[in-house]
């Protein structure tokens, strides 16, 4: 059995450089500790991929239309269908100074983000220093080792897997209830509080709209605790008891005659927004050649 397009899988993967095999990203925390990449605060799991949608290198994309659950494979990535192969009209010689006041500091190696681009600094000597443009992994041979981890099929699955790709969410930061055409997200206060809150909720009901059928309004709900209700809840699961101020704000998927959405608790902002037809592409793995654009790699 091979995966159509738009089909949501996790994925425990290990991506190296092919001539001198160092690991450039993983979602493997015992990989990422043999390597300089491990982080402490990050958790290691399989990361959500939908199939054929350039969430992923094109290469990488590619070969996963013909694979299947529990599938081990390695697959080698040419750099057309990576990162993009090296262009020297990207690599620029200017003037030390315009680096700004810490110019003196720059070292060779480092990266730095000039004029809305990010490089590298390859040579500095005589006032003046070369900065490269191109993607630091472009014209690199790359190997991916890949498990294929699971296919998401139900919706309550999907819903929670598109959720946690866009926020850093435990499950009991998290409360989702879904009833025929209605879905409700509950959010715990520190996830409410994180910066571009309002952007990323757009995304997660664009991508929940497009890849869970049925659907025509999906409703956030931010729970807010007094301190005595957090000094003795005895677990997150019964917050919901002892709320001091609920947010809430519904998304409703388009229709033929638009209608009022109202939901009445202590507080209530309600707002309205139009989903997109196709979710936001990840761009840690996007091939260069695809985004145009210069993307850090996790």
């Amino acid at each position: 059995m091979t995966f159509d397009k738009g089909s949501l899988i996790l994925l425990d993967y290990t991506a190296r450089i092919k001539d001198n095999g160092e690991i450039f990203e993983t979602t493997i925390e015992e990989d990422a500790k043999q390597s300089n990449l491990y982080d402490p605060t990050r958790k290691y799991e399989p990361r959500l991929i939908s199939v054929g949608e350039g969430w992923v290198l094109k290469g990488l994309d590619e070969a996963l239309t013909s694979t299947d659950v529990g599938q081990k494979l390695s697959i080698e990535i040419s750099p057309d269908k990576g990162f993009g192969e090296r262009d020297t009209n990207k690599v620029r010689m200017i003037p030390q100074r315009k680096l700004g006041e810490k110019a003196n500091e720059i070292k060779v190696g480092d990266v730095v983000e000039l004029d809305d681009r990010t490089g590298i600094v390859r040579y500095i000597g005589s006032g003046r220093v070369q900065i490269d443009y191109n993607h630091r992994l472009a014209s690199r041979v790359l190997v991916y080792d890949v498990n294929v981890v699971k296919k998401i099929e139900s919706n309550e699955d999907k819903i929670k897997y598109l959720l946690k790709r866009r926020l850093p969410l435990d499950d009991e930061k998290a409360k989702i209830e879904h009833n025929d055409d209605t879905v409700v997200i509950e959010l715990s206060e520190d996830i409410s509080l994180l910066d571009g809150l309002q952007i990323i909720k757009k995304a997660v009901t664009t991508d929940i709209f497009k890849f869970v059928d049925g659907l025509n309004k999906i409703t956030f709900q931010e729970v807010y605790l007094s301190q005595k209700a957090k000094d003795s809840s005895p677990s997150p699961s019964s917050t919901t008891t002892a709320t001091t101020t609920t947010t809430n704000e519904t998304a409703e998927s388009p229709s033929p005659s638009p209608s009022s959405t109202t939901t009445t608790t202590t507080t209530t902002t309600n707002e309205t927004v139009t989903s997109d037809t196709s979710p936001r592409s990840d761009t840690s793995l996007r091939s260069e050649t695809a985004s145009k654009s210069e993307n850090k790699t996790e």
